[in-house]
């Protein structure tokens, strides 16, 4: 094998260094905004917790907002992957508990504290239109498939459907810091489906 041949090899590496530089920085994000929210970030100190050079993250993200986004991104489709159980009541009830779940731990309760920040820096702002409007566009399938499975009419409104699913669970999370048990999240959920059947 050439040099030419190995360095090829070597660079088509699923999961090779650059996906450890990647998973490394992103994790380093995370936890500074946990820490130091949104307002008070800095790509030098991402740089300090992950060991990457701050010219290489800056390289590969461009500015701050996207590298925020790329790791709030990522850590939510790990931590809240969108449910497939059959029925639209099922897939309801487990993306609640999931979100509960995620609310529930030291970094979900952060970064949602993050999200959620009165800042109005445009920028920020745009990242979390971005961020809100990728979690719609992927959890929306739970009401396509309930369309397709005629639980729900043809004009049901995804967003508002979803949003009335997940805005409780961050009230209850983050606004009276009241827990939401299984029974109560089943309630809420029934709830939702009967204003959506009318």
């Amino acid at each position: 094998m050439n040099g030419d041949e190995m360095h090829t090899q070597v660079t088509r590496r699923p999961g090779g260094r650059s996906a450890r530089i990647r998973a490394d920085v992103l994790q380093s994000t995370l936890e500074a905004l946990a820490d130091r929210g949104a307002d008070r970030l800095t790509m030098s100190e991402i740089s300090r917790r992950s060991g990457v050079h701050a010219t290489s993250i800056q390289r590969r993200w461009g500015t701050l907002q996207n590298l925020i986004l790329d790791a709030l991104l990522a850590y939510s489709q790990e931590q809240l992957p969108i449910p497939d159980t059959g029925t639209l009541r099922d897939d309801m009830v487990a993306l609640a508990r999931l979100v509960t779940a995620y609310l529930d731990t030291p970094l979900g309760t952060a970064l949602a504290q993050a999200m959620a920040a009165g800042d109005d820096d445009p920028a920020l702002a745009a990242n979390r239109d971005r961020f809100w409007r990728a979690r719609y566009d992927a959890a929306r399938t739970i009401i396509d498939r309930a369309i397709d499975r005629a639980e729900l009419a043809a004009d049901t409104d995804h967003q508002l459907a979803l949003e009335l699913l997940i805005a409780p669970l961050h009230f209850r999370a983050l606004l009276i810091r009241q827990p939401l048990d299984e029974d109560r999240t089943e309630q809420m959920v029934d709830t939702l489906l009967h204003g959506l059947a009318k």
